[in-house]
């Protein structure tokens, strides 16, 4: 059975049940499976050598995952080469590219949770009480250690953009 953190985070004030480990900057990325375009399998590996930033939202369909995912996409051509950034969500594939498509969103690829929520109780991730992911990023280095998390405590807040991009930044010049 997988590690409960009980209040790990909350949704508009409401304390809620993340189901996984803790991730910690310093330790190895877990690997995990997921579902990208067009259903097809996505893992860790296909990213092997590059710099990620792993963005975990609970849902495209609301005002905080859109504005978060659009952020990203924005900043990634402000990046350097070899920085990849995922967003993860419990979202089908087929919503996922809709949304990408009505909100112009092309440099983020989209993966998919949905199928066997592998990804979320590797990273911690899953709020048992909505089977939705919580809203967290990862920073991965090029050997997929981990240099940065941040689980966003209240999930109806956003990230902070700045302290994701600066230890991208940093992985990416190393």
């Amino acid at each position: 059975m997988a590690e409960e953190r009980k209040g790990a985070v909350t949704m508009r004030g409401n304390p809620l049940t993340l189901v996984g480990p803790e991730i910690k900057p310093g330790k190895k990325a877990p690997s995990f499976n997921a579902i990208g375009k067009g259903l097809a399998p996505v893992t860790l590996d296909q990213f092997k050598g590059k710099v990620k930033i792993i963005s975990a939202v609970p849902s495209l369909d609301t005002p905080v995952c859109d504005a978060e995912t659009r952020r990203f996409n924005e900043e990634a051509a402000k990046l350097p080469g070899g920085v990849e950034i995922l967003t993860i969500s419990m979202d089908l594939p087929f919503a996922q590219a809709r949304w990408c498509g009505a909100a112009g969103v092309d440099k983020v690829t989209m993966l998919s949770d949905y199928k066997d929520r592998d990804f979320g109780e590797k990273y911690g991730v899953v709020m048992k009480e909505n089977g939705l992911l919580a809203r967290a990023v990862f920073v991965l280095d090029k050997n997929d250690n981990v240099t940065h998390v941040e689980y966003v405590k209240e999930v109806a807040n956003q990230p902070d953009y700045e302290a994701v991009l600066k230890a991208a930044r940093k992985a990416a010049s190393a």
